[in-house]
């Protein structure tokens, strides 16, 4: 039986600059780095770079990173004045700013959790909804 996530590995094309996005725009915590690879960590979520020909999903499939209320406004701005690119429009509970890395894998930055999403879905119609 599964216990958990253990890691997400991403491919990049340039690890150099992935690095510097992940750790000093997003503030993960650097652990290895080398020339094809790096290891990192945001909390207890180990998360790996792998230079490869990146090819990110055009669909829906993203990444979504918590965070706290107080902190979002500081961390929006900041991406913005960096010219990260929004990928789309948060329509949905908690604030969420949705963005590209430089490899174009779809990230979100969003305040909430399981708990306030269930909750906030007892007030819209979503068509043939079953909780558990």
């Amino acid at each position: 039986m599964l216990t958990g996530l253990n890691h997400i590995t991403l491919a990049v094309n340039d690890i150099d600059k992935s690095f510097d996005f992940y750790v000093k725009l997003l503030g993960m915590k650097a652990h290895a780095k080398w020339l094809k690879g790096a290891y990192l960590t945001l909390g207890d979520l180990w998360f790996c770079l792998n230079l490869d020909e990146s090819n990110p999903s055009k669909d829906y499939t993203h990444i979504a990173f918590s965070i706290s209320k107080i902190a979002f406004a500081n961390m929006k701005k900041n991406l913005i004045k960096h010219g990260i690119k929004e990928w789309k429009t948060n329509t949905s509970e908690g604030n969420s700013f949705y963005i590209l890395d430089p490899d174009g894998h779809k990230l979100e930055i969003h305040v909430g959790d399981l708990k306030s999403r269930l909750k906030s879905m007892k007030n819209e119609n979503f068509q043939n909804l079953e909780f558990f």
